[in-house]
């Protein structure tokens, strides 16, 4: 099985929606941060490829038809170049509103003081400070001018670095219709999937990451 769809947009712009989204479509399984919690060998697995180790992406991803969220999202371009057959998607919302999103949930778990007693959740943390932290933001998680522009030039870089038939630039408030039109699919019957949102994430895992 070779991915289909790579997600190359940042964690927090409706990235869990459009997993849901790519599923039901036909797309998955997908793959997101949150296998972690299933395959907990990954995580090292990604910091490897991280730190310059040859990225075996069948490896990791041949069970998948489609990719989002960190951390297959820091390796957009060597999956895009290593699946040249697969439709990349960058999801993207307004950065004053990510950026507090992100800084509630993620950056929350990955300054936590306490080590989780969850193995899968430390080895999630782990990769998170290593690739998210360190390596995307410069650990200057705290500094939100920086982090913005971060996020930023990622959206602008990926832009214009693919083509415009292979990318979409996609806010999952718009729904089904540019989603499927690019996928090439029917729209379904149904409304689309709205989940994850902050509180219900902080919910979820307050407890696993000792918040």
């Amino acid at each position: 099985m070779a991915l289909q769809v790579i997600g190359a947009g940042l964690g927090r712009t409706g990235t869990l929606s459009l997993k849901a989204a790519l599923e039901r479509l036909g797309f998955g399984p997908c793959y997101h941060m949150t296998r972690i919690f299933e395959h907990i060998e990954h995580g090292p697995m990604w910091q490897q490829f991280a730190a310059g180790a040859r990225g075996d992406w069948d490896s990791l991803l041949g069970e998948y038809n489609s990719a989002v969220d960190w951390p297959a999202s820091y390796f957009w371009r060597e999956l895009a170049a290593f699946y040249p057959h697969a439709k990349v998607i960058l999801t993207v919302r307004d950065a004053e509103r990510w950026f507090s999103s992100i800084d509630g949930t993620l950056f929350r778990f990955m300054q936590a003081s306490e080590i989780p007693d969850d193995e899968a959740a430390r080895r999630q943390i782990a990769m998170a400070r290593d690739i998210v932290q360190q390596r995307t933001f410069d650990n200057r998680i705290t500094d939100r001018a920086h982090v913005i522009d971060v996020y930023e030039r990622h959206n602008r870089t990926v832009q214009q670095t693919l083509p415009a038939g292979r990318l979409l630039t996609y806010d999952v408030a718009q729904g089904w219709a540019p989603l499927c039109a690019f996928l090439g699919v029917p729209v379904p019957d149904e409304p689309f999937p709205r989940i994850n949102a902050q509180q219900e994430l902080l919910d979820t895992h307050a407890e696993r990451y000792k918040l």
